[in-house]
């Protein structure tokens, strides 16, 4: 069925390609759910104080079929596979944040840059080329890397990786930092985003917040366990000051458990300024929450696991920047006495940021979108 998805997109693609290209045309594609403080989200906010460009939005999302509108899941799907490949086809300027596997088929205009934001920042579990894959899907990753004209990544330092994970040669891997970061760090008033959070969420009312937000697994049953990996009843027990908050990843479809609060739904930079604490195992959140200082309790208990199926950069617990627990017991230790090693942190975030000054999206714009 994948297989019939691409060859219909690149169809489509190849037909828009008998269109000339569009120099004020911007598309940013979505290849997952989008999100309202993504890097392509903060490209759009800056392109849009222009009146040059012409954005469009392309996501995958469009093929998520809803029960409640089967004509409009429809329309949405038939929009994707005909006037948004053709939209694709005629851009200037792509920008993406994920593995979108119809680019494998596609072959872009001479003139039509394509630019590869990635959707973590830094350096931490493995991925893309350096992740296990099968034969087939690691042939179809390195197809698309052929399309990317430029990588970026958040230093120096982990632009290497970045060239061996999507493997492009290192001139094409521009270590200009994420737009989305600029989101992050962006002036705000926290105590407004807490008020606001309490109103709508009123028993989290002068409550620490516990922000859990572990990264999927490949095995499907290993994700549906995901929300209940913190007993939210006994860390109430033990923390009655607290509030567990539980954020997904877009790839998990699950629900919270217990008392933990579901929050998937929220945009995560709004959730990161006003937690207390942040959990999380093997997600690039952790990088988020060393920009904004805020303690981060890494709950590995299936670190083996991990380790033996998908792996890390560097060695795991002298590497991230706040305490390894693999236990609820500890985990619930920490949680009570949340620290912050501050040479572990600013060696962590020297090594994968090269900036935190929210000019990035200005750098990537420069970088990328030349003549």
């Amino acid at each position: 069925m994948k297989e019939l998805f691409y060859h219909l997109f690149a169809l489509a693609f190849r037909l828009g390609r008998l269109r000339r290209v569009r120099p004020d045309r911007v598309v940013l594609l979505a290849p997952h759910r989008g999100e309202t403080d993504d890097s392509l989200s903060a490209l759009r906010r800056y392109l849009a104080q222009e009146d040059q460009w012409e954005i469009c939005s392309i996501s995958t999302a469009a093929l998520q079929p809803d029960p409640r509108h089967p004509l409009r899941s429809f329309c949405a799907a038939l929009r994707f596979f005909t006037a948004d490949a053709v939209r694709l086809a005629t851009a200037r300027y792509v920008f993406l944040n994920d593995n979108f596997m119809p680019l494998a088929e596609l072959t872009f205009a001479p003139e039509t840059v394509v630019t590869q934001l990635w959707h973590a920042e830094g350096a931490f579990k493995k991925f893309g080329l350096d992740a296990p894959l099968t034969p087939a899907v690691r042939a179809r990753q390195l197809a698309c890397a052929q399309r990317y004209t430029y990588v970026i990544c958040s230093s120096a330092a982990v632009a290497p990786l970045y060239a061996g994970a999507f493997g492009v040669p290192a001139e094409r891997v521009l270590s200009l930092g994420a737009p989305r970061v600029d989101t992050l760090l962006a002036p705000c008033d926290t105590q407004a985003l807490r008020h606001a959070f309490d109103a709508a969420h009123p028993d989290c009312a002068g409550k620490r917040l516990i922000l859990y937000a572990p990264t999927f697994r490949d095995d499907p049953a290993a994700n549906a366990a995901l929300p209940a990996a913190i007993d939210a009843d006994a860390l109430q027990a033990a923390c009655p000051d607290c509030r567990l908050l539980l954020r997904l990843h877009p790839q998990i479809h699950a629900q919270a458990a217990g008392a933990a609060l579901d929050v998937t739904d929220e945009p995560l930079t709004d959730l990161l300024r006003i937690c207390d604490t942040v959990i999380t195992d093997y997600s690039s959140v952790c990088m988020d929450a060393a920009l904004l200082e805020k303690p981060c309790i890494f709950y590995a208990f299936d670190l083996e696991d991990y380790q033996r199926e998908r792996s890390f950069y560097f060695d795991y617990a002298a590497y991230v920047p706040g305490p390894v627990v693999q236990t609820q017991d500890a985990l619930f230790a920490a949680i009570k006495t949340p620290r912050t090693d501050a040479e572990q942190l600013r060696r962590f975030r020297a090594f994968n940021f090269d900036y935190s000054d929210t000019e990035n999206t200005k750098r990537v714009i420069a970088g990328t979108m030349k003549g």
